[in-house]
Order: structure tokens, then C-alpha cells, then sequence
């Protein structure tokens, strides 16, 4: 029975490859991740696609990087090695962005933190180049596609090289990867060198000679944007604008006179009929059983009971770098491919009813922002919702709806959550309610999280998210209709500290909107400076690369510590942080025994207690008098 159950998957060590009669494997993926055969997982995806092109792939899941020997399991693989860090990069998946050690994995076996190195890519590169010289590497993934030019690096401060010429690999497949492995390894499989690979859209080359490349834009040199933060922007909001497959040219960027790092544009997006195709692949959607004695893989549990129904997305938060790796076109899956893999689900022995989300960058995107997108691509210089929604917009939730119902009317079904969250600037431009409804009816359970990230309109502005205004007017929304409808549901706002745009003043105004709620988050995001996001750039540079204009960034540890701590003003160990916050904000009015006030005066200064006792001390006598009287 657990042999059967093994031969589901694919080869994960010599003897299963031999099991199957394979000699000589087509491609070995190296994977810092754990082996999940779940299309959550880009291993899973990428192995599966390649298999049904009918090609054998075997998955060398987190090997052991202090040893070359490690990568010989399989032997040399006929066309070449796959190389992802997983579905994190490394350095976020190991470090708080305090630079402290995260003290759990959730994609290793049982949550143990280790068993993957820093820079996982470049290492695991590293260790193939010892043990096979001249073999094609072919990088992908979250850690690769947004490191695939010089970029600046928060884990050590400074301006790193394409990840492509640290790691020694020959390509890189960035983005979702489908389309660009598909060509890769169709050119490999009829024999062509992997350095003449130099034109498939989605990848990222070396070249000698500007001579081999056509039709493509210079940016600065490696030298150049490592030493002038200014010319750093200037590359980095070249790059945003040329993020589009139809639209975005073919970016060169010189590394010496002899070496050039090459990015085609992006792949095109896929069609919903090749999204059906990539999700119906025969995906176990489980963990390899080698993991079952330690409990699995966490992070399995997040997605198990969740439906992908579309990537891509157009929000184009400042932080997020969406925009660089799945880009802005939003692509969708078929009802009918969504509704089987549900089916599939609720077969599962320990599936309780609950379906967790149904979603993906953006729950409530179903189609992309405006009808020239598929042919013409985005606009380069300008956002589909920021600074607010483009006259073009095609705000429509009807889709989104008609597959809701469809799901909620399945067998076994009791509930259908919406956890990866609701763009709510695009939900209140959608003309009509029902959207609104359909979700405080059959979608929320008690709380809603949506995502203002801020409430100060300059902090916004740098966020890439609508004015505060907006927000509230959607919060009036939310609650009148929880009222029609006779619910008791609340809203619980994500927010951020310390992002570029944020000084004191606008931090303690965060403070204040948690006061007036009557909220205190039990988590805070801190802005995490993560590689190939505008936020990032802003951090590093102090400017903003949209318009170059200086924004203020708040970088020192101890500042950032008390912009975090104004947020859970409320948290006793929190006081000293936010007095001192508060002071250097020239605030003290928040000091005090007022119903404004976020704390009380420190203990060694009793006056205002005295006088607060003595008011209470006459308006007590003057009550008492009343009485007698």
C-alpha cells in the first residue's frame, strides 16, 4: 500500500527512479521546500508540467547543503537541473524583518528551521557546480525571479549582483514559469547549448557581447547604481515600467565589457484554458508519506481547504512585488476546472465542510483591470486603482459571485470563506451592491480583514493604496449592510509601521484611529524592505522611483520600535516606547487621564493624578450636597 502510495509521486531518491525503469532522469529540481505535491506549491507545478510534456523529473527535496553529495542522488540528469529556494525566499523565510532567526519553517518537515540554507539558490548552485561542471542550471521561483538583476539586499545593506551571476546558473525561468520551462526544456531536448538560450520570453541570460541580443534598453551599469542611490531608482522604476509582456522591452543590464545580464520580456499571460490545464495536472495534493512520521508539512494545512482561482493582480500595492513576479494582467480559472477541484476536496476524509478561500493575489479579481490589457498590456505609468480608480476600469464582481454560488451549492460544502482578502476600493467602484451583500451574508464569519494598511493620506500615497476617505467609506458601507442583513460582524484592519512616508506624527495618527476604534492588533506588521518592490526602493534610496521626489524613511531600529509600539499603545510593556514616541511628536496632549489620551503620565510626575483626584474629590461633595439638599 505505501509503495502504491509512493509511485503517485514523483521520484524522490535513486531507488524510485530505478522503480520506474528511468535510467537517466530528464531533469533533477533541486527545492529548498519540502516535496508537497499540491499546486499551491511551485515545485509541484513546475514538475508536473514538464511531465506531462513527457519528460521524467526527479525532486531532490532540501538536500544537504554542507554536502557536495548530496546532489549526486539521481546522477546527472540528461537536460538539466531545476534550482528554487521554495516557495519563500530564504532570507524572509529565515528572519523576522528584525533580523532575528524565525524559530519555525512551516514548509519543512514537522516546522524544524534548518534544514535549508541562507541564499538557498545560490548555495544549492554552488554545490551542483562542485559535483557537475558544465551541466545546465536553470533557477526559478520567488527567490530568483525577484533577485534576476542587481538588487538591494536588506540582510546585508547593500546592492546585490543578478542572482544569475552569483549563483553560476545558466538561465533564470522568472515569474510563474510555465510557459518559459516548457521552452526551455524544448530547446535543451533538441540539443541546442544553453548558452545560446537567449530570447525565450520569461528568462533571464548571460550574454559577451551586446551583438548576440537586439531591440532592448540599456540601464546603468552594476557600478554605476551601487554607488549613486539616485541612479538605483532610476534603473528600478525602468524595470516597473517594462514589467509588461506585450508592452515591456528586453532590459540589458552591464555587469563589465565582456559580460551583460539579459531579461526578455515577461511570458504572456495564460489563458484560462492553459490555467485549467496547469490545475487539473494530477497533483497527489499531499505530502510525500516520508514526511508523515514527523507530523508533515505546516504549511500544507493553510491551502489544503483553499481554491486558487486567479493570479496575477492590479492593485499595485508599494510593498508587494506581485507586480515583478505575476505580474498585473490578472488570469483566471474556468468554473468547471475550479468546481472538480473542490469536488476532489470535499471527498478528502478530513475535509469538515469548510471551504478556506477562494482567491489568490487579490480574492475578488476575476478578470483583468480593463479590456485592452490581453492584447495591449497594462500602462507603464499608470495604476488601474491608484491614486484612484482609472476611467477604464471594468469594476464587475458578477463572476466572482455566479462561481460563490456554485461552490456554496456543493455537497458537503457548509461554508465558503474569503481569506486572501478583498480589494475594497474595487468593491465599493463596482456599481452595483450585490457583491457587498453576498459577502456579509455567506462569506464572513464574524470578521472581515481587509487591508488600509494606514490611515495617514501621505503614508498612503507611498503605499500605492486610496486615501483614507475611501476606506471609511467603505467601513459605512459594511456596517450599514451588517445591519440591514441583522449581523454582528466587525472589521479587523491590517496595518503597517515604520513604511517610507511614515515620521512620527503620521504614526501617532495610526495610534489615534486604533483609540477612536477600540482596536488593538495583536500583530503588527513592521515594512519589510524585500527585494524588487517599490517600498524597497523608497527604503534604500529615499526616494520615491515613480516621481524621484524624497521621501522620509524611517530606518533607525529604536524609531522604528516606537512607531511600532504607538499601534498597541495599550500593551504596559509598550509605555515607556510610546511616552518617549509621544514626546518627540511634541503630542504630550495624549498624555493624561482625557478620554483622548493614549497614556497616563509617568509615575514620578503625580500632579496630574492630584488634580484629576481633587475634581473627582469636589464633584463627589458637590453630588452629595445636592442630595442632602
Amino acid at each position: 500500500m505505501e509503495q502504491a502510495m509512493r509511485n503517485d509521486f514523483l521520484p524522490v531518491n535513486r531507488a524510485d527512479m530505478e522503480a520506474r525503469g528511468i535510467a537517466q532522469l530528464d531533469f533533477v529540481y533541486v527545492s529548498g521546500d519540502a516535496y508537497v505535491d499540491h499546486p499551491s506549491f511551485g515545485t509541484a507545478i513546475i514538475s508536473r508540467l514538464l511531465e506531462a510534456r513527457g519528460y521524467t523529473v526527479g525532486i531532490l527535496a532540501q538536500p544537504d547543503f554542507h554536502s557536495a553529495e548530496s546532489i549526486t542522488e539521481f546522477g546527472e540528469p540528461r537536460l538539466a537541473f531545476l534550482v528554487s529556494a521554495g516557495n519563500m525566499d530564504s532570507m524572509v523565510n529565515h528572519y523576522t524583518v528584525a533580523k532575528h532567526h524565525r524559530k519555525t519553517d512551516a514548509y519543512s518537515p514537522g516546522g524544524e528551521m534548518g534544514k535549508r540554507p541562507d541564499r538557498a539558490v545560490i548555495v544549492y548552485c554552488n554545490l551542483i557546480r562542485q559535483k557537475y561542471k558544465h551541466t545546465p542550471i536553470i533557477i526559478g521561483g520567488v527567490e530568483a525571479s525577484l533577485r534576476r538583476l542587481a538588487h538591494y539586499d536588506y540582510w546585508s545593506d547593500s546592492v546585490r549582483r543578478s542572482i544569475l551571476l552569483e549563483s553560476g546558473a545558466d538561465l533564470i525561468s522568472y515569474g510563474m514559469g510555465e510557459r518559459s520551462i516548457a521552452a526551455i526544456a524544448e530547446a535543451l531536448d533538441a540539443g541546442m547549448p544553453v548558452r545560446d538560450i537567449t530570447w525565450i520570453p520569461g528568462t533571464v541570460c548571460k550574454v559577451r557581447s551586446l551583438e548576440e541580443i537586439s531591440d532592448f534598453s540599456l540601464l546603468p551599469d552594476y557600478d554605476t547604481i551601487h554607488a549613486d542611490k539616485r541612479k538605483y531608482a532610476e534603473s528600478f522604476a525602468e524595470q516597473y515600467r517594462n514589467t509588461d509582456p506585450f508592452s515591456g522591452k528586453r532590459l540589458v543590464e552591464p555587469y563589465s565589457k565582456s559580460c551583460f545580464v539579459v531579461q526578455n520580456p515577461a511570458s504572456e499571460p495564460l489563458s484560462q484554458a492553459e490555467m485549467d490545464e496547469v490545475y487539473d495536472l494530477p497533483y497527489t495534493r499531499r505530502w510525500h508519506p516520508m514526511y508523515d512520521t514527523v507530523g508533515g508539512i505546516p504549511a500544507l494545512s493553510e491551502v489544503k481547504f483553499s481554491l486558487v482561482s486567479c493570479r496575477g493582480c492590479f492593485g499595485g500595492c508599494s510593498f508587494c512585488a506581485l507586480t515583478f513576479h505575476q505580474g498585473r494582467i490578472v488570469q483566471t480559472r474556468s468554473h468547471e476546472s475550479i468546481l472538480r477541484e473542490a469536488e476532489q476536496m470535499t471527498r478528502e476524509k478530513d475535509f469538515k465542510g469548510y471551504i478556506h478561500d477562494v482567491g489568490g493575489p487579490t480574492a475578488d479579481f476575476r478578470a483583468p483591470a480593463c479590456e485592452k490589457q490581453m492584447t495591449k498590456g497594462v500602462c507603464p505609468d499608470r495604476q488601474c486603482l491608484f491614486p484612484k480608480p482609472c476611467k477604464n476600469l471594468v469594476a464587475d464582481h458578477s463572476d466572482y459571485i455566479a462561481l460563490l454560488r456554485k461552490l456554496r451549492a456543493l455537497p458537503r460544502v457548509k461554508k465558503v470563506f474569503i481569506r486572501s482578502g478583498v480589494r475594497f476600493d474595487y468593491v465599493l467602484a463596482d456599481t452595483k451592491s450585490n457583491f457587498l451583500e453576498e459577502l456579509c451574508r455567506y462569506h464572513v464569519s464574524g470578521q472581515l480583514k481587509v487591508a488600509p494598511e494606514h490611515v495617514s493620506d501621505p503614508v498612503l500615497r507611498c503605499l500605492g493604496k486610496p486615501p483614507a476617505s475611501v476606506y471609511r467609506e467603505f467601513c459605512d458601507r459594511y456596517r450599514k449592510m451588517n445591519e440591514r442583513l441583522g449581523l454582528k460582524q466587525y472589521l479587523v484592519p491590517y496595518l503597517m509601521s515604520s513604511h517610507p512616508g511614515s515620521t512620527m506624527r503620521e504614526a501617532v495618527e495610526l495610534a489615534e484611529y486604533c483609540r477612536d476604534l477600540g482596536y488593538m492588533p495583536e500583530q503588527v506588521q513592521d515594512f519589510y524592505p524585500t527585494p524588487s518592490t517599490i517600498s524597497t526602493c523608497m527604503y534604500y534610496t529615499g526616494l520615491d522611483p515613480r516621481s524621484m521626489r524624497p521621501v522620509y524613511v524611517p530606518k533607525d531600529p529604536h524609531e522604528k520600535e516606537m512607531q511600532r509600539a504607538l499601534i498597541q499603545y495599550r500593551n504596559p510593556k509598550n509605555r515607556a516606547l510610546v511616552l518617549e514616541a509621544l514626546q518627540k511628536a511634541g503630542r504630550e496632549d495624549l498624555i493624561g487621564y482625557g478620554p483622548k489620551c493614549l497614556i497616563r503620565p509617568e509615575a514620578g510626575r503625580p500632579h496630574e493624578k492630584k488634580q484629576s483626584s481633587s475634581h473627582s474629590s469636589n464633584r463627589r461633595k458637590v453630588s452629595q450636597g445636592r442630595k442632602r439638599k
